[in-house]
């Protein structure tokens, strides 16, 4: 049949065919009403499409609560590629298919084995995916998918989704919305049916263009007019296959019923039940003769979604009971034998709600958390007993929240809490909550929560009160962290974490002498177990994001920085893409602060990307602000002002940090001072980003002439660096009482303990050198020591170039000509090979300079194989090499 009005699809379809066969990727969503043609198209497209491997699965109602059902049906012709896949990725993917494999996998880890698979797959030619009826897959199934379809880059594979208007979000994949079809295009479509003109006026109003309500109605209507039913398009054609169903021969919609019932549409599995009902093949032949379903090899498939609808719906409730139960005795699987038992009974049961526990047990052991969320829900409602209940709640609420559903997870476990007065239950409940609330930036009614159920665990009261301690430091709630410090749970100190704590309400109350020693604990035994290749406290991802947000707190960049690379190399190793963000987040910070702006950028690069594929858009804005810095040194007000969020928390803290920085270069010093007061009064004064614009405060005080300004904001930053103890955190402390005195000598002895660190080498904060050096030669100008100014100053002017601080270079230059230096513009550095690369194009030719194979690199990178050739194939000729051999021997810094 020919698809009328659907050109501008076919030809995006047709296209995006056209470059998977020339090697490219790329995924499609298609979406609208019931009946719009959706599948139609998806049926042209792999008919157009022999040529490729294509490979389909159909979301069915039945199955949407099976953990990888949908993902099972697609991969089940190629899953023999499973053992070319790295190990991780292999496991992950059989456990996930129910073929082995450990439990417990990394949601992430098979939607990056998915990609591997598929572009392995398209290695001896392009792939068609075809996804149906999206709106019913089950969620894990969908997320992997997802996750492949918006990491596609060259692998030759092109995915296309089908979905209704609701209940399928695919945020990032290009959108088709087929529209419906106009009076000229109904009428030829009609035409080709054979339908009288008498009869098509009354068949396009009522369809409203739908293309399959034209063509039910064609089928259906007699040839006089009648009223019109006020029903939409789809609910008349839903009425309509209620009408063809009811037609069928009893046993002939027994048949329908049980195959609309379950979700395999094996023809065997389906008879053996029609058997116990005393119905048979013929009667599916009768059902496939009136053209609702088709029988294809072993195969049974329902013509349209909505005769499915029909057969189920249209079915009195006592015959769907006895359909479910048949199907339950000769289920051969415990999943299916489970969802209809489930579906047969009538009321609570304790034996159904028992085995959808267990399905739920194995969903989650494969990694299906967000369909074992709701089948323990589904087991919670079906229990008699109040505390199984509970217990079942619970469990649906913490899947939830593994599944990343932080507002389904907090809705289920509000649920469990109001049927439950068990101190215990609720203290479960209040820190799965809590981990919710966080996430969706309620971070006080977290703190609230933890603090008050804390007493009531038996396992991890000490653990709520720390988690409550890091919120309310990350949220600026400075009362609610003293009050977590006083808790009894913490108040011995006797593990690193506790300390931390103390350390926390110290440095909160300025107290950096005796806070920051206590933080320190923590970062160091994460430090010394990663580098004794240990587990526990060493690996753990909340004990290392607590030891992080110390080490910042630190300025300890050399330790901060070996916990972040050894959490991102376990990550890496083992496929896990949950922490990496906010790991990243943290190393891109660190890097900014080296001066390695590039790499910076790259960092953040991978990093949005994997929180935008994983959904993790809280780290987003962490992100934002590391870029933010990089463009405040460069003068870049547009770009600062379209990345900072600034507030009253730690991630605000760091965007009102990058507008003092911006303003400072600018020569905003009224600007920067009120800022200051303004985080003092109101913002997160306690943060290190706080503590860090104190330097910057200090300048613009001493450049507005208000000394008084200068040295309250440079005692602040004093204390906390000989708490610090950090040479470069020093260097700067001398800095500011030298600026704070005019004192020559003492900007000397700045500059000397730069340099104190690493054998003579800047001590890894050049941007804080050259500042220095910079307020050196202003003060040696004035001093008129004429020759030492110029020293300084081109010094300055040429790190300030190097970083791209255009605002600070031309500072530099400015004061250059004042001493009477040659206005010549400086040595411009021969450009990096590097310089021409996109952020991926580099990391990958890095790696690949360093011998890594491109399999291992896309399995760090969280990328397909051919993706990475693909990023070689592009840097190869704007490096000016041929081959790996070629670029181990370029300096790609």
């Amino acid at each position: 049949m020919v698809l009328y009005g659907r050109d501008a699809e076919l030809a995006a379809l047709e296209r995006l065919v056209a470059e998977a066969r020339e090697g490219t990727s790329g995924a499609v969503m298609l979406r609208g009403e019931a009946g719009i043609g959706k599948s139609a198209l998806l049926s042209h497209l792999a008919r157009s499409a022999a040529d490729l491997t294509v490979l389909r699965a159909t979301g069915v109602e039945p199955e949407s609560d099976l953990a990888f059902a949908s993902l099972l049906q697609l991969l089940r012709p190629v899953a023999r590629h499973m053992d070319t896949l790295p190990a991780p990725q292999a496991e992950a993917l059989r456990a996930a298919l129910g073929a082995g494999g450990p439990a417990g996998q990394d949601r992430f880890l098979t939607g990056l084995a998915v990609l591997s698979l598929l572009a392995d797959v398209a290695e001896s030619g392009p792939v068609l995916c075809l996804l149906d009826d999206a709106h019913w897959m089950d969620a894990p199934s969908a997320q992997a998918l997802l996750f492949a379809a918006r990491r596609l880059t060259a692998e030759g594979v092109a995915m296309v989704f089908a979905a209704r208007d609701e209940g399928f979000a695919a945020p990032g994949l290009v959108e088709l919305r087929p529209a419906r079809l106009g009076r000229e295009e109904a009428g030829r479509l009609l035409g080709e049916l054979d339908v009288a003109p008498v009869r098509r006026e009354r068949i396009i109003r009522e369809s409203g263009g739908n293309p399959l309500a034209l063509a039910e109605f064609a089928a259906a209507y007699g040839p006089e007019p009648g009223p019109a039913a006020p029903l939409t398009a789809t609910d008349r054609v839903l009425a309509s296959f209620r009408s063809r169903v009811s037609a069928l021969p009893d046993r002939a919609r027994l048949v329908l019923l049980i195959a609309a019932a379950e979700s395999r549409a094996d023809v065997a599995h389906l008879m053996k039940a029609a058997a116990l009902l005393g119905a048979g093949p013929d009667d599916l032949a009768r059902a496939e003769a009136e053209r609702l379903v088709e029988v294809t090899g072993d195969q049974v498939a329902f013509r349209h979604p909505l005769i499915r609808a029909a057969a189920y719906g249209s079915a009195p409730l006592a015959r769907r009971i006895a359909v479910h139960r048949a199907l339950a005795d000769t289920a051969d699987t415990p999943d299916g034998g489970a969802l209809h038992r489930a579906a047969a009974a009538i009321g609570p049961d304790e034996d159904a709600a028992a085995g959808l526990e267990a399905l739920a047990d194995r969903a989650r052991a494969r990694g299906g958390h967000a369909s074992a969320a709701n089948v323990y829900h589904q087991a919670a409602r079906m229990s008699p007993d109040p505390a199984a209940r509970t217990v079942r709640l619970t469990a649906a609420a913490r899947s939830a929240g593994q599944a990343g559903l932080a507002t389904r997870s907090g809705e289920l476990a509000q649920e469990a809490a109001a049927g439950t007065e068990d101190p215990a239950a609720l203290a479960e409940l209040a820190y799965i909550r809590s981990l919710s609330l966080f996430e969706q930036d309620a971070v006080g009614d977290a703190v609230r929560l933890l603090v008050g159920h804390c007493a009531d665990s038996p396992t991890r009261g000490a653990d709520m009160v720390r988690t409550a301690a890091f919120y309310a430091w990350h949220g600026g709630d400075l009362n609610a962290l003293r009050d977590c410090a006083a808790r009894p749970e913490v108040q011995g100190a006797e593990s690193p974490g506790d300390r931390a704590v103390q350390g926390l309400a110290r440095v909160a109350a300025g107290d950096f002498a005796q806070g920051l020693p206590l933080l320190a604990g923590l970062l160091v035994e994460v430090d010394e177990a990663d580098r004794a290749g240990a587990d526990g406290v060493g690996w753990g991802h909340h004990a290392r994001t607590q030891a992080v947000t110390g080490g910042l707190l630190l300025g300890d960049d050399a330790r901060l920085r070996r916990v972040v690379d050894a959490g991102i190399r376990r990550c890496r190793q083992e496929g896990v893409l949950g922490p990496l963000p906010f790991l990243l987040s943290v190393l891109g910070r660190l890097q900014v602060f080296a001066g390695e702006h590039r790499d910076a950028l790259v960092t953040v690069a991978e990093a949005t990307a994997l929180a935008r594929d994983t959904g993790l858009h809280k780290r987003l804005v962490q992100l934002d602000h590391v870029v933010a810095r990089i463009a405040a040194m460069e003068g870049d007000e547009t770009r600062v002002r379209s990345l900072i969020r600034t507030g009253p928390t730690i991630d605000g803290s760091h965007g009102t940090a990058a507008l003092i920085l911006l303003d400072l270069g600018l020569g905003r010093y009224e600007d920067v001072l009120r800022r200051t007061d303004e985080a003092e009064r109101g913002g997160a004064w306690h943060s290190i980003a706080s503590v860090l614009a104190c330097a910057d405060a200090a300048e613009a005080a001493v450049r507005l002439g208000e000394p008084a300004r200068a040295e309250r904001a440079a005692r602040r930053f004093t204390a906390w660096a000989e708490a610090s103890g950090r040479p470069w955190a020093r260097a700067t402390a001398l800095r500011l009482e030298a600026m704070c005195s005019d004192d020559l000598a003492g900007y000397e002895r700045a500059i000397d303990t730069y340099r104190e660190a690493q054998g003579g080498l800047p001590d890894r904060r050049p941007f804080e050198l050259a500042r220095t050096e910079l307020l050196h030669g202003e003060a040696l100008r004035r001093a008129r020591r004429t020759t030492q100014a110029r020293t300084r100053l081109r010094a300055a002017a040429a790190a300030f170039e190097h970083l791209g601080a255009t605002p600070w270079a031309e500072r530099a230059h400015a004061e250059l000509r004042a001493t009477g230096a040659s206005p010549a513009s400086p040595p411009t550095a021969p450009a990096s090979p590097a310089a021409s690369l996109t952020h991926q194009e580099l990391q990958v030719a890095r790696l690949a300079a360093a011998g890594t194979s491109s399999r291992e690199i896309a399995a760090q990178l969280f990328l397909s194989r051919r993706t990475v050739e693909y990023h070689l194939y592009k840097a190869y000729p704007k490096l000016g090499v041929t081959s790996r051999k070629e670029l181990a021997g370029l300096d790609l810094s």
